[in-house]
């Protein structure tokens, strides 16, 4: 029998596993079966339950593969409630903030800092947190063309010194707050844009979105515009105006996995067909990127992939769980030994290059067949399902399965089952899962799955709470460790992308 105080951590674990999951799947946007009020109220309380009942472990949660949308309102709870903190959860909060800042796109860094000014959260140490941010932005300049709003307000909220003279903050803070005062800047981006106001050939020195607008006020045709803002344009601009200026040069392997998959969908199946050779070495390099030092590592890996209706998503998250459903089948067959690979699709088509939402969902059916031994009579070493959890082929024949399979076919556990699923469920607060004893986790990239697969375990239950805590201690090291080195532009603006 379990002492209270091991119930109360077996408790414990399932709730910050349960909060890890909203975390990396739901934005707050609407799904496939639920829409963005349930999602934003659901979000809400899960975010309120975990902070008010786990506050060190809602920070940890910053260390984990969580995405933008649950980091930002994490630092924002975190900040707005600083008073139920001891100084030493003050002090490690603060270095999880910074940590996490430096690593989400700027863009939802400036939009995060204008709820902290909404919300009235202006004690010394958010002032501090933000100025430290500011200070370390490589080119505050280039901020203040391209987040012209954002900077403004964070430079407001922290009372940020802008001297006079020809420093270069001043020359910022003249561009923010007194504009077309100066006759020039030293800054070169901020008199392009000076310039881009009558000079048609300084338009092509600004960053793309902001390029935009002087074209259309310029007249500018816009494949002209296209071809002359090349150069400035980031990979994600690149591939979004890629069928529009049919450029040649568009390294598509270059982009991560679960993007490119999200581009591959979005063309005509005339296309993908046309240029199956183009997209799938695409696919497969990003994949072999993405895997790293884990590729080959897997053994036989058998893979149930969901391309049913419900994966074409929602008018907000277009094709969202199909696209990491193909990007999933890629990096699989990169994790597996070679030629020990086998992806099946709920459709039963097996071209992946030309999979489609369609149909139900016959899970059951399709784990069957997964679990059916390989070449040479050898059942596979793991088992990965891919998919919303909407079962409904028949209904519930995919747990059913499972559950025969683990008690009376391999209760060794020679096969390991893991199921990853990209839809949050807002009326459970969590992801949908198959059967009590498959371990679930929630995903949002493709290139996440190894991590998850490890996060996957405690869900199973044969680890303790004390095995999951020395987990997050790892991964907050980890995460704290690192040198916080700012990304490339470039790369902040392709992760920053509204999920």
């Amino acid at each position: 029998m379990r002492t209270p105080e091991n119930s109360a951590d077996l408790v414990a674990a399932e709730d910050v596993l349960l909060f890890a999951n909203a975390a990396i799947t739901a934005t707050g946007q609407r799904e496939f079966r639920s829409g963005a009020l349930d999602q934003q109220l659901s979000l809400d309380f899960l975010h309120a339950y975990i902070r008010v009942n786990y506050r060190r472990l809602y920070a940890a949660s910053l260390a984990l593969d969580i995405n933008d949308h649950n980091a930002a309102r994490i630092v924002l709870g975190l900040l707005e409630t600083a008073g139920e903190a001891s100084a030493e959860e003050r002090r490690t909060e603060g270095r999880l903030i910074a940590a996490r800042l430096a690593r989400l796109p700027p863009q939802r860094v400036y939009r995060l800092f204008g709820e902290v000014r909404r919300a009235g959260i202006n004690n010394r140490r958010t002032r501090a947190i933000m100025r430290d941010w500011l200070a370390a932005r490589p080119d505050l300049g280039h901020d203040a063309m391209k987040y012209r709003s954002g900077v403004k307000t964070a430079a407001r909220h922290v009372h940020l010194r802008c001297p006079q003279g020809a420093e270069p903050l001043a020359e910022v803070g003249a561009f923010l707050f007194r504009p077309g005062k100066l006759p020039r800047y030293e800054h070169p981006l901020l008199d392009a844009w000076r310039r881009a106001h009558y000079e048609q050939g300084a338009v092509a020195e600004l960053p793309f979105t902001v390029a935009e607008g002087f074209a259309a006020r310029h007249g500018m045709k816009r494949e002209t515009f296209l071809k002359r803002a090349a150069p400035r344009m980031t990979r994600l601009e690149r591939l979004r105006t890629h069928a529009v200026a049919q450029r040649p040069d568009v390294d598509l392997a270059a982009m991560p996995l679960t993007r490119l998959a999200l581009y591959v969908l979005a063309l005509p199946f005339e296309q993908r067909a046309a240029r199956r050779t183009e997209l799938t070495g695409a696919l497969r390099t990003a994949a072999r990127r993405a895997a790293g030092r884990h590729a080959g590592s897997w053994g036989r890996v058998h893979a149930v992939l969901d391309d049913s209706f419900s994966s074409s998503g929602s008018g907000q998250k277009r094709r969202r769980p199909l696209a990491v459903a193909l990007a999933c089948h890629h990096l699989l067959e990169v994790l597996a030994a070679p030629g020990a690979y086998r992806g099946l699709w709920t459709s039963g088509r097996g071209d992946a290059l030309l999979v489609r939402p369609w149909g139900p969902t016959p899970l059951g059916m399709r784990v069957l067949d997964a679990l059916e031994p390989g070449p040479g009579g050898a059942a596979p070493d793991r088992l990965v399902i891919v998919s919303d959890g909407w079962d409904n082929a028949p209904a519930g024949l995919a747990g059913e399965v499972l559950r025969v399979w683990r008690a009376r076919l391999d209760p060794g556990r020679r096969t390991a089952v893991v199921h990853v699923n990209p839809v949050y469920d807002a009326d459970g607060f969590d992801v949908r899962r198959l059967a009590a004893g498959v371990p679930t986790a929630g995903i949002r990239d493709a290139e996440d799955l190894p991590a998850l697969v490890e996060i996957a375990r405690f869900a199973e239950g044969r680890t303790g709470a004390a095995e999951l805590h020395a987990y997050l201690d790892r991964r907050v090291a980890l995460f704290l460790g690192e040198k916080d080195t700012e990304k490339e532009t470039e790369n902040e603006t392709e992760k920053g992308t509204m999920s």
